[in-house]
C-alpha cells in the first residue's frame, strides 16, 4: 500500500493542586488479518516508506479494553456520537490532547496546547496553542479548529461533551491563530483540568475545521479511505480496519519532530486487537502475540509468567496491580424505580454485601475495599477521613456486613420469606437484575460474587452481561435496574468532579439520555447536596472552605446511598518485553500505565525496541 502524502499511585498526587495552579516460549501468534471489510488508506502522490508490512519486531500490539463481541461499526470515527470509536487506537495514537495530567509527577503536561490560563475570577480562560502543529493532511492546526469544535458543541446538545460545555461555556473567541479565549457562564477554577486535559481516560477532542465544516456532526462518520479520513494530528495514521482489529502506520512527517516537541516514536506500526475471550487474550499474550494486555486476574498472570519470563507488571511483588485506578467499582441502583427508589432498600442491599469476600474471590486479594465513591488517593482520603471523624460518612457502617440488619429492613417494609427462601411482598419475589459490561472481566467477577451473596440472603439476583454500547446506552437512558459500574469516576485530587456526578441539575426523565446522575437520584437530600456541590465548584482547588462543605454534603450522600461503593479498582496491566521495553512501572514511573487512556501517546514515545 502507498501512504498518502503528508506535509512538512502515588503520593505525588498530593502535588496535583499545586501543579494545576502553576500551569493551570512457543511460536508467537501473528496478528489476525483484518476482516474483508478492512480497508487501506488512500494512495499518495509521493511514495513514503511503506510500514503496513512492518515486521513483528517493528510492530507494537495492544489489546482493546473490551473482550468478546465486535465493534458495531468500524467506520464510525466521529468521537461525538454514541458508538464513535476512540480506544481502539484512535485516541492513543492519532488524536492528540491539548494537555495531559501525569499521575506520577503531578504535572499538567502541555501537548497541542502550551498554556491555559484563567483570569483572577476563573470565568475567562485563555488557551495558547503550540506553534507548528499540523493535521495529518498537512493543514495547520490552529485557533480556527478549536473555535469551530467548541461552537459545534455549543450548538448541538445531542453530541458527547456538549452538555458540559453548554453548561460552562458562554462563548469562545479567536484572538489570533494561536490564542483562544473561553468566556465561561460562571467561575470554574478547574475548567482546564476537567475538560481539556487527559485527567481520566481521555479528553475533549478538537476536530479539523477544514473537514468538518458543512458536515452534520450527528451523522458524519469521519471515515473515507479514499480521502484519508480520519485526519488527526498524531504520529500514526489509520491503515486498516475490521470489526476486531485496527492498525496504524507511522507518519514520518509528523509535526512534532520539526517543531522540536518530541522525537519520532520507534514503532513503525501499531495494532489494536479485540480479543474474543479472556482465554484467547491470555494465550496470545503469553505467546508474544500482544505486547500490552488489558486487565487480567492473578491466576492468569501467574500462568503467563510460568510460560514466558518476559512479562512485567507495575509492581514486581504483590499487589502487582496498579492500584487504584481512578474509577472505583460501584454497585449502582436505578433510584427512579421501585423498590430501589427507597433509600432503606438500598441500605438493605449494602448490608447484604460482603466486601471482604469480593476482594478474596473476585480479586484474589489484589485490591482493597472502597471507602467512598472516590478512589483512594491521598488528597481524597484526607477528606473522607474528615467526614468519617465528623460522623457524616461512617466507613464502619458502610463496611458492615449484616444479613440480620438487612432482614430487619425488609421485614419492616412488609417482605416475608417464601418457601423457597426468597423475600416476597404482595405475591412477588424480590428480584434484581445486575447489568454488566460483557467486555470487562473484573466487573463480571464482582457481579458473580454479589449475585451469589444476594441469592443466599433471599434476593433473586441475576447477572446479565450486555454488549458495551447497549450497556452504556441503557445506563444513560435509565433502562436498567442495577449495574456493576464505575461511573462515579471524576475526582483525583479534589472532590468536585465526582460529587457533581450526583448533581440534580443533570436530572432527566427515564427514556431521555442523561449526561450525569444517570442513577436519577432526587429528593430533598439530593437537592441540598447539589447546592453544596455547586458551592464547592465555585472555589479554587485547595481552598480551605471546601473541607466543611464536603463534610456537610457527605451526610446527605451517606443517608441516601444512591450508589454503593464496593472496591478500589485494581488493574493488573502486564507488558511483554520480548519485542519492546521501557514500559511504565513503579520502578520506571515516567507516567501511569493504562494503555486504553489517551496518555498512551506518551508511552508510545518512550518504548524502545528490545532487539
Amino acid at each position: 500500500m502507498k501512504l498518502r502524502k503528508l506535509l512538512p499511585f502515588s503520593v505525588l498526587l498530593l502535588v496535583f493542586a499545586m501543579a494545576f495552579t502553576a500551569c493551570a516460549g512457543t511460536p508467537a501468534i501473528e496478528p489476525a488479518a483484518p476482516a474483508d471489510s478492512g480497508e487501506a488508506m488512500a494512495d499518495a502522490d509521493d511514495m513514503m516508506e511503506d510500514y503496513s508490512n512492518a515486521s513483528r519486531a517493528e510492530t507494537l500490539i495492544f489489546e482493546v479494553d473490551a473482550r468478546g463481541g465486535q465493534f458495531a461499526d468500524p467506520e464510525l470515527h466521529n468521537p461525538y456520537v454514541p458508538g464513535g470509536l476512540r480506544n481502539q487506537g484512535n485516541h492513543q495514537a492519532s488524536t492528540e490532547p491539548l494537555f495531559m495530567l501525569n499521575y506520577q509527577t503531578g504535572e499538567m503536561e502541555p501537548w497541542l496546547g502550551e498554556s491555559f490560563v484563567p483570569n483572577d475570577t476563573f470565568d475567562v480562560w485563555t488557551l495558547n496553542i503550540r506553534k507548528g502543529v499540523r493535521w495529518s493532511d498537512g493543514e495547520d492546526f490552529n485557533a480556527d479548529d478549536v473555535v469551530f469544535t467548541m461552537n459545534m458543541l455549543l450548538e448541538h446538545t445531542e453530541l458527547s461533551y456538549a452538555a458540559a460545555q453548554q453548561d460552562w461555556v458562554d462563548s469562545v473567541e479567536k484572538v489570533d491563530d494561536f490564542t483562544v479565549v473561553f468566556n465561561l457562564t460562571r467561575p470554574n477554577p478547574r475548567y482546564q483540568l476537567d475538560h481539556h486535559s487527559v485527567k481520566i481516560w481521555g479528553s475533549l477532542p478538537i476536530v479539523p475545521e477544514h473537514i468538518w465544516a458543512g458536515q452534520d456532526p450527528l451523522t458524519f462518520k469521519f471515515y473515507d479511505a479514499d480521502q484519508g479520513w480520519p485526519v488527526w494530528t498524531g504520529p500514526y495514521i489509520l491503515d486498516t480496519i475490521s470489526p476486531t482489529e485496527f492498525s496504524y502506520v507511522r507518519d514520518d512527517n509528523w509535526w512534532g519532530v520539526e517543531a522540536g516537541f518530541r522525537d519520532m516514536p520507534e514503532p513503525k506500526k501499531l495494532i489494536w486487537i479485540r480479543s474474543a475471550s479472556d482465554e484467547t487474550a491470555v494465550n496470545n499474550f503469553a505467546n508474544d502475540g500482544i505486547d500490552s494486555l488489558m486487565d487480567i486476574t492473578l491466576g492468569q498472570l501467574q500462568a503467563v509468567q510460568a510460560q514466558n519470563p518476559n512479562v512485567v507488571t507495575w509492581f514486581t511483588d504483590m499487589p502487582l496491580a496498579w492500584v487504584p485506578d481512578p474509577c472505583s467499582r460501584t454497585f449502582e441502583l436505578n433510584n427512579a424505580i421501585e423498590p430501589w427508589n427507597d433509600k432503606d432498600m438500598r441500605w438493605a442491599l449494602n448490608y447484604m454485601i460482603d466486601r471482604d469476600e469480593i476482594v478474596a474471590i473476585a480479586y484474589e486479594g489484589t485490591t482493597l475495599k472502597n471507602r467512598h465513591p472516590f478512589p483512594a488517593y491521598p488528597p481524597l482520603d484526607r477528606l473522607v477521613d474528615l467526614a468519617d471523624a465528623a460522623g457524616t460518612w461512617d466507613v464502619d457502617q458502610l463496611f458492615t456486613h449484616s444479613p440480620e440488619t438487612a432482614a430487619e429492613i425488609l421485614s419492616g417494609k412488609g417482605y416475608t420469606r417464601d418457601g423457597d427462601g426468597y423475600w416476597t411482598k404482595d405475591g412477588d419475589e424480590l428480584s434484581l437484575e445486575i447489568a454488566v459490561h460483557e467486555g470487562f472481566i473484573e466487573k463480571k467477577r464482582i457481579a458473580q460474587v454479589v449475585v451469589e451473596q444476594l441469592q443466599r440472603q433471599g434476593v433473586d439476583a441475576v447477572q446479565v452481561n450486555q454488549a458495551g454500547q447497549i450497556w452504556g446506552d441503557n445506563f444513560r437512558n435509565g433502562n436498567f435496574e442495577s449495574r456493576m459500574g464505575w461511573q462515579t469516576c471524576g475526582s483525583v485530587n479534589e472532590p468536585w468532579a465526582t460529587l457533581d456526578n450526583f448533581n440534580t441539575r443533570w436530572l432527566v426523565p427515564i427514556g431521555e439520555r442523561a449526561n450525569k446522575n444517570s442513577w436519577r437520584w432526587s429528593g430533598d437530600n439530593a437537592e441540598a447536596f447539589s447546592a453544596l456541590v455547586d458551592q464547592i465548584g465555585a472555589l479554587a482547588v485547595g481552598d480551605p472552605a471546601v473541607d466543611d462543605l464536603f463534610v456537610e454534603a457527605s451526610a446527605l450522600l451517606f443517608e441516601d446511598l444512591p450508589v454503593i461503593p464496593i472496591t478500589e479498582a485494581k488493574k493488573i496491566i502486564p507488558f511483554m518485553e520480548t519485542y519492546w521495553t521501557n514500559w511504565p512501572t513503579y520502578d520506571n514511573q515516567y507516567i501511569h500505565p493504562p494503555t486504553w487512556w489517551q496518555h498512551t501517546h506518551y508511552i508510545i514515545h518512550e518504548v524502545t525496541a528490545a532487539q
